[in-house]
């Protein structure tokens, strides 16, 4: 599973106007977070879920600094809106990360998501890129 610290080399895109992480959480339970000793898919001991960091204003820049690919790509619609998707989906270099929502194992393999997620690979293939999906303990490479 990716590190957060990997997803966070570089400074994060502006957000969507209009888009919020509102009540998602994924981001504090899918990734490995070294610096809290967070394994993935474990939820971060500074979370409330349903609700966010209880340490936000203090929270560490790896934390601050990452934003997930809904929240900065204007052409997703909202059914990536990871509440709705289940999936925490991120740039990293020429790969597209794709983290699922253990309680919603197999919902990349549906549409409309499994098209979009084929489509970047296709886009991708010709120049090095690939979407990588981690769902549980497997990773599938698109």
């Amino acid at each position: 599973m990716p590190q957060a610290e990997d997803r966070c080399a570089t400074p994060s895109p502006a957000t969507v106007p209009g888009r919020a992480c509102g009540s998602c959480t994924l981001c504090c339970r899918l990734p490995d977070i070294d610096l809290f000793d967070k394994p993935a898919n474990a939820w971060c001991r500074h979370c409330i879920a349903g609700k966010g960091c209880s340490i936000y204003e203090e929270r560490p820049s790896v934390c601050r600094d990452f934003l997930c690919l809904w929240m900065t790509d204007a052409t997703l619609g909202a059914a990536w809106d990871p509440s709705r998707s289940h999936m925490m989906i991120y740039r990293q270099g020429p790969q597209i990360t794709v983290l699922v929502d253990p309680d919603h194992a197999d919902i990349w393999r549906l549409e409309p998501y499994h098209a979009q997620l084929q489509a970047w690979a296709d886009q991708g293939a010709s120049t090095g890129g690939y979407v990588i999906v981690f769902q549980q303990d497997d990773v599938f490479k698109i």
